[in-house]
């Protein structure tokens, strides 16, 4: 088949479908992505093979490695990576799990404080999979919380709460995607729509609760609770144990941590040009996260070596073999990353973006009220596909801004808030997301059974949010909308803890 028959068609999906196939169902994940990137070298040079492998050379991974943007996340993950080898270390995240195990008692308590954690922390994405992971994962430890489960709990307070924070890096990237608007007001006047990420997180709070676990993420946190296996797949927990002091303190973790929050929202602030006078909100809403974050974390870091010395709690040499030892436990999310970042050049290559565009464009006009629904479900497959939220806003959101622009604003704004929601769902069930893959990084739980395990959750809200979408298109009110998302999110919960309970029982009496 020629290469430009390929382009802008429905051919343009098939890599990024593919190597997520192959992940679930191989359970490995770096053939998986590169057999994706290979198809669609194959397909852009018309199946030439000198051409497929300079593509997938030349405008993939060196393209992808190369680009400003990606090279920032690399570096704030080495440097977080870093950081948490130097508060393992000097003892201060074995002593916060300490002092978290006096004041938490139970399972749903710690559960409860990761995602608390989780939605307080809500500049970015990024920045939030990783210092959730680094801050909780001794308390869920203690307290028998598998790694999966812990995954699900940071990758749910990731996306889901950013695309409802008005001052984080979402908003500023959603704000610049609607064409002849205030964006930020449009942001905010979306909100209250935004039903994938609202009942997420009513889901993670009622789940905890009433301790509902079904699917794969059941069997997880069965072995966590009545064996003490927090893994359960073999291979998940190969990393090296780190001698760690004695004497660490709660200080230890707390000092590094809020350093870093506090230095990255400078650097954040700073991209966005508050110290040369732009007020603060605007000055998020023009930030470069991925340069902000880079400053911020360098800055925390020297920052904690220095206290560190200042106390003698590391050696100036133990500080140094930190750096390599945090950039060794970053390598798996780093490739992944790699690979990811470079089957999204593939499909862009291959027209996408064109593709999906087209299809809304024609169909806009005779959808009506059914069309935030739609709008859900297209905006999850694209970002499912593609593995970014930030690329399926940017394709979705201006064909809505000009079909719904003049003839129906309050139309207009359900339909934005769909595309988002549609595009943080993809995002959050797909394997080649970085922003799932970050989640796994965090936890330090193997990345196929984060996602694995993760993926009936996000369906079940998938699915509510979906009949969600269409009770709104035709009441136009939040407020009628959401509380049938949450009755209904919370009947379909309690069928399955029905029915999951229903099963394991007939499997006992079987064995």
């Amino acid at each position: 088949m020629d290469a430009s028959a390929m382009y802008a068609t429905f051919w343009s999906l098939v890599p990024p479908i593919i190597a997520i196939v192959l992940a679930l169902i191989t359970k490995e994940v770096y053939s998986s992505l590169f057999i994706g990137i290979l198809c669609g070298g194959l397909f852009y040079s018309g199946f030439s093979f000198v051409g497929t492998f300079e593509h997938v050379l030349n405008d993939g991974f060196i393209a992808s490695v190369s680009d400003s943007y990606n090279v920032g996340i690399l570096i704030f993950l080495v440097i977080l990576g870093a950081m948490v080898s130097l508060m393992n270390k000097a003892g201060g995240s074995r002593a916060f799990g300490e002092y978290m195990r006096e004041h938490i008692k139970t399972r749903a308590g710690a559960q409860l404080a990761t995602m608390a954690l989780g939605v307080l922390i809500f500049i970015d994405d990024y920045f939030n999979c990783l210092t959730v992971g680094s801050v909780m994962r001794p308390v869920t430890d203690t307290h028998k919380v598998s790694r999966a489960k812990l995954a699900y709990l940071i990758d749910a307070t990731a996306a889901p709460v950013c695309i409802i924070a008005p001052i984080s890096s979402w908003a500023a990237a959603v704000s610049g995607f609607v064409p002849g608007e205030d964006g930020f007001s449009v942001f905010v006047r979306a909100i209250p729509y935004n039903y994938y990420a609202l009942l997420t997180i009513a889901m993670m709070i009622f789940i905890i609760v009433t301790k509902i676990d079904y699917g794969p993420m059941r069997k997880f946190e069965d072995n966590a609770v009545l064996k003490g296996d927090l893994f359960t797949v073999k291979g998940d927990d190969d990393a090296e144990e780190e001698p760690v002091s004695e004497h660490g303190t709660v200080s230890d973790l707390m000092i590094p941590i809020v350093s870093l929050i506090i230095c990255c929202v400078i650097g954040m602030l700073y991209t966005g040009g508050f110290f040369s006078g732009t007020p603060f909100i605007e000055a998020f809403s023009n930030s470069d996260a991925s340069v902000g974050l880079s400053l911020g974390s360098i800055f925390a870091i020297i920052l904690t070596i220095i206290i560190y010395l200042i106390r003698k709690t590391l050696s100036f040499k133990d500080c140094m073999a930190s750096l390599p030892a945090g950039f060794k436990a970053m390598v798996p999310a780093i490739l992944i990353l790699t690979f990811a970042w470079t089957l999204k050049g593939m499909t862009d290559s291959l027209g996408a973006a064109e593709y999906v565009a087209g299809l809304m464009e024609k169909s806009a006009e005779g959808l009506l009220n059914f069309l935030p629904a739609i709008i859900f479900l297209v905006g999850c497959f694209l970002a499912f596909a593609s593995g970014t939220s930030w690329g399926t806003f940017g394709i979705l959101i201006p064909i809505v801004v000009s079909v719904f622009q003049n003839s129906d604003p309050e139309l207009m704004i359900i339909s934005i808030s769909a595309c988002m929601a549609g595009a943080v769902c993809g995002d959050h069930c797909s394997p080649i997301s970085d922003t799932t893959i970050m989640a796994s990084a965090g936890a330090q739980c193997d990345h196929v059974s984060h996602v694995s395990t993760q993926l009936p959750y996000a369906v079940t809200v998938a699915f509510v949010s979906f009949i969600t979408y269409l009770v709104a298109g035709f009441s136009r009110n939040a407020w009628v909308s959401l509380p049938v998302g949450i009755v209904l999110l919370i009947a379909v919960l309690l069928l399955i803890k029905r029915l999951s309970d229903s099963a394991a029982s007939e499997n006992g009496n079987n064995k």
